[in-house]
């Protein structure tokens, strides 16, 4: 096994790492011959961003994030195009330690997290830098090995904690707090870099780490480890300071058309705060074939909803609906709309170009970038961290309402809406529980397709009981239930660690429930 060295591949820098936490190379040149100036440094901070988009169809956030944080919910199905075994145990709650998409999630960040330890000690160790440059490629890095410790932390609970080059062999399982306590600690350092960047919101920012530091504080709160519930509050009112943090920079503002989040034309727009830059002819959005590959036929694709009610349950006034479903779209190949028996995913289709032959059909949408966090987000993890600390402030309503103003605002006729169903637009009068329902009521309908619905149902404890009552029954018209209905329990709170991974390292042990374990195991009464 080679540990002084680095690997080149189209023309960034891809750093050493293997399934524990290591890997041979296949291509390479000295180590110590490098990071001798600014470009050598960058390439290799290009290395790390590089990790979020490799390997195709497993890709950290070219599909992988959708498939494991929608697939395991009750609106996402795999649908009959779907061939992979390892697609449907994801979606019937079926998961097993071999499932590649699990397997790659663990490579895939710890490939990362190495690309950004090699790079804090080689640039701590650059005394050629001057001392701000130094600082703001260190930080760079931190924040980068922060985003891949908090999704790590919320796959598998505790993981290995890994913060140098050449460690990590044979490490055991840190616990979940220790893994936060990481988290903050590089996402704290990140938020003395530049606030923003003039065109890229794919860059690590200032901006992003007091973002991302408001959710990782909300998402601490709620995990029922011991430090969380010592310091509850304390993460609720951090989650809401850093929020505020965010809200009071006057940075960002919700776009008034909600679908031109994703549009190929408006990329790093004034919402996005850090995203996944896409190029369908470098680095594709595989999530735009795998919702649209069938193109204008009621052929399933691999990735569709698990019944159209969802899209017939939303209000029409409500942009949400045709900003996230797409029931009816125009065919150019017809001059008209074909209508879908079950809509297909909105946001993932590239209406711009899917006409175009050269990019129509499985390519269609793969330039769409994946959203990490956006204003929304932010605004409804302040509701949500307010109503949990303090009840239902003002503090709290103005928060959620202006997510529901512009949900409610027609970009078209510019004007403001209001439910169909006579309610009120602006909440208002509601006790703690019932505004916690409207607001998770809110993240439902805000984010389908963006990779959180499944860690929402983790964190609110409320996973099986809300699978089991929601998902569709088959057809919705037998009354009998769905292999998800069936199959969920407490075990899918987390993934399964990667069989692979055991076996090169026995001092990890696999997640509850994934050995043949039954009932409740870790979990108390409070998980459901």
């Amino acid at each position: 096994m080679k540990k002084n060295v680095i690997y080149i591949f189209a023309a960034a820098l891809l750093l050493n790492s293997c399934a524990d936490l290591d890997q041979t190379s296949l291509s390479s040149i000295d180590r110590d011959n490098f990071y001798k100036s600014k470009e050598d440094i960058e390439t290799a901070i290009n290395g790390i961003y590089q990790e979020f988009t490799v390997d195709g169809f497993y890709g950290m956030f070219n599909n992988q994030s959708i498939y494991i944080n929608d697939l395991q919910t009750d609106y996402v199905k795999a649908g009959a195009q779907t061939n992979s075994a390892h697609i449907r145990e994801l979606s019937n709650f079926a998961v097993q330690p071999t499932n590649l998409f699990v397997g790659y999630a663990w490579e895939e960040h710890y490939t990362a997290i190495n690309r950004a330890n090699v790079v804090i000690d080689k640039v701590s160790d650059a005394a050629w830098l001057d001392e701000q440059t130094q600082k703001n490629y260190i930080n760079e890095a931190r924040f980068l090995r922060a985003l891949m410790y908090f999704n790590l932390v919320r796959y598998f609970g505790g993981v290995p904690i890994v913060l140098h080059d050449g460690e990590g062999e044979g490490a055991p399982r840190n616990t979940i707090d220790e893994v936060f306590e990481q988290i903050v600690n590089d996402f704290t350092a990140a938020e003395s870099l530049p606030a923003t960047y003039s065109t890229r919101d794919s860059k690590a920012s200032s901006s992003a780490a007091s973002a991302l530091l408001s959710k990782v504080y909300l998402e601490w709160a709620q995990t029922s480890t011991e430090k969380s519930k010592l310091n509850q509050r304390d993460y609720y009112q951090k989650a809401i300071d850093y929020a505020q943090k965010v809200i009071d920079s006057g940075k960002y503002r919700l776009l008034d058309k909600f679908i031109d989040n994703w549009s190929v034309d408006k990329k790093n727009g004034p919402e996005h705060i850090f995203s996944i830059e896409h190029d369908r002819s470098v680095n594709g959005n595989v999530t735009g074939h795998c919702t649209f590959a069938t193109n204008w036929s009621n052929s399933e694709p691999v990735l569709l909803a698990t019944s159209d009610r969802y899209y017939e349950q939303t209000d029409p006034k409500d942009q949400r609906r045709d900003g996230s479903w797409a029931k009816r779209i125009y065919n150019p190949n017809t001059s008209s709309d074909f209508v879908f028996d079950i809509p297909r995913f909105r946001k993932y289709i590239d209406s711009l170009n899917y006409a175009n032959p050269s990019s129509s059909g499985n390519a269609a949408g793969q330039s769409t970038n994946t959203t990490v966090i956006r204003y929304a987000e932010v605004l409804l993890i302040k509701a949500e961290a307010e109503n949990e600390l303090n009840g239902p402030t003002a503090a709290a309503y103005d928060a959620i309402n202006q997510v529901r103003r512009r949900a409610y605002w027609s970009p078209y006729l510019n004007i403001q809406n209001t439910p169909s169903d006579g309610s009120p637009l602006e909440l208002s009068g509601l006790t703690k529980e019932e505004f916690r329902e409207h607001l998770r009521e809110e993240r439902r309908l805000e984010f389908i397709l963006e990779g959180h619905r499944w860690f929402d149902l983790k964190r609110w404890h409320i996973l099986v009981k809300y699978v089991k009552a929601h998902t569709p029954s088959n057809e919705e018209v037998t009354g009998t239930k769905t292999t998800k209905a069936e199959n969920v329990s407490k075990k899918n709170y987390y993934l399964p660690l990667p069989q692979d991974q055991i076996i090169l390292n026995p001092n990890l042990e696999q997640n509850w429930g994934y050995s043949g374990e039954t009932g409740d195991g870790p979990y108390d009464s409070s998980f459901e």
